[in-house]
């Protein structure tokens, strides 16, 4: 039986930790017959090369949880009761031979034929990662977030949260937004009038499939953000690519015939420009004389070191026409996955009914720690901490890439995280993306962004400073430079 077990390496966890689930997992798959003992902690820490009180601790961990039985001067063995009601696995097989469902023919949709932005799962392990939209573990007050998170598991926040909230969202979450995250970007908002979300994704899933149709035309940046192209593509909505220039989306006769136009107007997706305040009364009335709805998507306005921010879109409109989109994913953690949405009563109505049709709701414990992590003023002591570090990074990113890749880029005029570069004509970023992988440095080319990205130009890409350490710019980007202009040498050769 010793055989049975091991300790895996390079995974997290203590010792202990890592032994009860090997014998958890073995009792759970029924490895461990029930008239056999366990080993000895003696023999299994000898086996394992570990010592023996962290085999009894791991034995008495299982004990107190059901997994084990202690008979007198006979050992550990398994309980039999944690076994019970579980479907057994070993039914005879028919040798008749049946046919297996063809499911290409069956499929309605592909989703996973389409072109999606795609990230190295292994980033970390990178020396120069200036990938967009990542974590930073050095940034994040991990010690008052656990804080929340625990006091969102207590006795009475449980009784708040734990019980069927069928399509309410957590009363004090949506209290925070509304007073503290809203009104910094002069939205003001009823309760009634903002939504829950699992990050800005959903929002946008729910808004395309609730507000359009075959035959409705969606507009969307050019170049944009990807996924709300493939969100409208599955609804078979008609996409129209409207152009945009240093100053955001071109408010002309373009944006005729658009039923909805998706934005972002804070900063550019993925091109980081900023659209000023003029501008945006501009397509406010466009709006009104053309019928149509707008989506702003207001990521990353919070990221604001060097500027005064313009005002939301939403905070400008009279007539109800803008939908707010709002995420905590790029601020707090992307795999949090809570965002909002601020709309027309009415809109928010439907939404809802939608939303409780997909998930009934976002997680409500994570929801009750959020709201502790903004009640506490945590959240913005992390905003303030997030804004000294990206403009030292901003201010290295300018500075490398003056000194290497001069005018390649257009500075982002309020904040953000991330270039927007334009290389060397006849530079191939896909290609540079697998050299630069090569020398540990990882950028995304920009092609996936433009419509048609089959003719899209093919020398764009974006680098993003978010996870990458202020001191590691400046000679990532030099060994960037190196590898950029041996490729067009190469390639003029």
């Amino acid at each position: 039986m010793l055989q049975l077990f091991h300790l895996p390496p390079g995974r997290e966890g203590s010792l202990q930790k890592k032994l009860r689930e090997q014998i958890a997992n073995a009792i759970m798959k029924g490895n461990v017959p029930l008239d056999m003992p366990l080993p000895s902690s003696r023999k299994l820490a000898n086996h394992l090369k570990i010592a023996r009180n962290t085999v009894v601790h791991a034995y008495e961990h299982l004990l107190d949880d059901g997994y084990l039985i202690a008979r007198d001067r006979k050992g550990y063995f398994v309980n039999p009761d944690i076994l019970e009601g579980r479907v057994s696995t070993s039914l005879k097989h028919s040798n008749e031979e049946y046919q297996l469902p063809d499911w290409e023919s069956r499929f309605k949709m592909a989703p996973s034929q389409q072109t999606n932005i795609v990230k190295a799962a292994d980033w970390q392990s990178y020396k120069y990662p200036f990938i967009y939209g990542q974590f930073d573990g050095n940034i994040f007050p991990s010690v008052n977030w656990r804080e929340c998170c625990r006091d969102a598991a207590s006795d009475k926040a449980l009784n708040d949260w734990a019980s069927d909230n069928l399509d309410n969202d957590d009363v004090r979450l949506i209290e925070q937004v509304r007073t503290r995250l809203l009104p910094r970007r002069g939205v003001w908002a009823s309760a009634q009038q903002i939504l829950i979300t699992v990050g800005a994704q959903q929002s946008l899933f729910m808004l395309v499939q609730l507000l359009l149709d075959k035959d409705s035309v969606l507009g969307v940046e050019e170049p944009g953000y990807v996924d709300v192209r493939n969100i409208a593509s599955l609804h078979s909505a008609q996409i129209k690519p409207l152009h945009i220039d240093d100053e955001g989306l071109i408010v002309n006769d373009q944006l005729s015939g658009c039923d909805l136009i998706y934005t972002t107007p804070s900063h550019q997706c993925p091109t980081a420009v900023t659209m000023p305040i003029n501008r945006r009364y501009e397509l406010l009335n466009k709006a009104n004389e053309d019928d149509f709805l707008i989506i702003e998507d207001d990521y990353e306005s919070e990221t604001n070191f060097n500027s005064e921010p313009s005002p939301a879109l939403k905070s400008l409109d009279s007539n109800d026409r803008v939908i707010y989109i709002g995420s905590l994913s790029k601020t707090l953690a992307p795999g949090l996955r809570l965002g909002y949405l601020v709309a027309s009563e009415r809109l928010i109505q439907e939404l809802r009914a939608l939303r409780r049709l997909m998930i009934r709701h976002p997680a409500s414990n994570n929801q009750r720690a959020v709201a502790f992590f903004l009640e506490r003023g945590y959240y913005d002591a992390l905003m303030r901490n997030i804004s000294r570090n990206y403009q030292a990074r901003w201010n290295a990113m300018n500075d490398a890439l003056e000194k290497y890749l001069p005018g390649s880029y257009k500075a982002p005029s309020f904040g953000g995280s991330c270039y927007w570069i334009r290389g060397p004509e006849g530079l191939d970023a896909s290609l540079l993306q697998a050299l630069a992988k090569q020398e540990s440095v990882l950028i995304e080319p920009g092609n996936i962004h433009f419509f048609e990205e089959d003719n899209s130009p093919k020398n764009y890409f974006r680098l993003g400073f978010s996870s990458i350490p202020t001191d590691h710019i400046e000679p990532g980007i030099k060994t960037l430079a190196n590898i950029i202009h041996k490729a067009v040498e190469n390639k003029e050769t």
